[in-house]
């Protein structure tokens, strides 16, 4: 027979695995990092009985865990090839019908700036700003005291303030760009192309040393990089190319295709109507959990 206390647990886990898995992805950046430190969660919530607050605690046992991955994670990028950008997730409208907590989503921009944060501010600016967690409750959480933590919510609002994409498009606004601009660069206009980007737009291209990218550092400039990006269409053609448009990290993006086999995710940071910032992730690794319906 069925263990009924088995069944609770993971009957509880399951319930707040999605706000689990946000809370942590945001802090790591990382799918499989993230499933890892889900794993532990279970393992430690499993072996577990008279839990009053499920949520609190499992939330707690998470961001921890989490806490001691970026350690390893530290490492990891330390030593990577070229610029390192967030593994993109597909976003898109809970479904009303799905008894789960919704999924909270930072853009792939503000990401990048989460990286410039201690792994604890990062925590505690998620926790608060975005997962609206009171000081009291993250203080228990990491074992610090509520003013401690007051004051590191404090320092990491402003250092996010200060670097934060300066302009938040409309979808609309947005998704049109993204389109214009994939059109300009497989159009090979040089001139369209330029009338899209800010002056000094910076392109971030990753590919983690197993595919082609922009180059080992970040590029700034709308000429270099209007001439780059269509130079390379023209010396690199890609065969078979096609392109989605869907929503990563809850923003209108491209996803560019050769026959079926998805290649490389675009994200775009715009200020105003122009583009200030270019996010390419063509490193395969980032890219093989994304499921693409070839219909589209």
């Amino acid at each position: 027979m069925d263990d009924p206390v088995e069944d609770a647990a993971t009957s509880a886990f399951l319930r707040h695995r999605e706000l689990l898995f946000s809370i942590v992805y945001n802090m790591l950046a990382s799918v499989a990092d993230t499933e890892d430190v889900l794993q532990e969660t279970w393992l430690n919530w499993s072996s577990r009985e008279g839990i009053e607050n499920p949520r609190a605690y499992l939330v707690r046992i998470a961001v921890n865990a989490a806490l001691a991955r970026r350690t390893s994670l530290k490492r990891r990028r330390e030593e990577y090839v070229g610029p390192w950008l967030p593994e993109p997730i597909m976003t898109a409208e809970p479904d009303p019908a799905e008894q789960t907590e919704q999924v909270e989503t930072v853009s792939m921009a503000m990401l990048v700036v989460l990286e410039t944060l201690s792994p604890l501010e990062r925590a505690v600016f998620l926790l608060y700003e975005v997962f609206g967690y009171s000081h009291r409750e993250i203080a228990d959480m990491v074992d610090r005291r509520p003013a401690a933590i007051r004051q590191i919510a404090h320092r990491a609002r402003e250092h996010v303030q200060a670097r934060r994409p300066r302009y938040t498009a409309a979808p609309a606004v947005q998704y049109a760009v993204t389109e214009r601009f994939v059109a300009a660069i497989a159009g090979g206009d040089l001139n369209a192309l330029l009338a899209l980007l800010a002056p000094d737009v910076t392109l971030w291209g990753d590919g983690g040393g197993k595919a082609r990218a922009a180059g080992l550092r970040a590029l700034q400039g709308r000429d270099k990089i209007a001439r780059l990006l269509i130079g390379e269409r023209i010396r690199r053609p890609i065969p078979s190319l096609g392109v989605q448009y869907r929503s990563v990290n809850g923003d209108p993006s491209a996803l560019l295709l050769s026959g079926d086999s998805l290649f490389a995710v675009i994200v775009l940071d715009l200020d105003e109507d122009l583009i200030a910032g270019i996010y390419a992730v063509t490193n395969p690794d980032k890219l093989s959990n994304q499921s693409i319906d070839s219909r589209k």
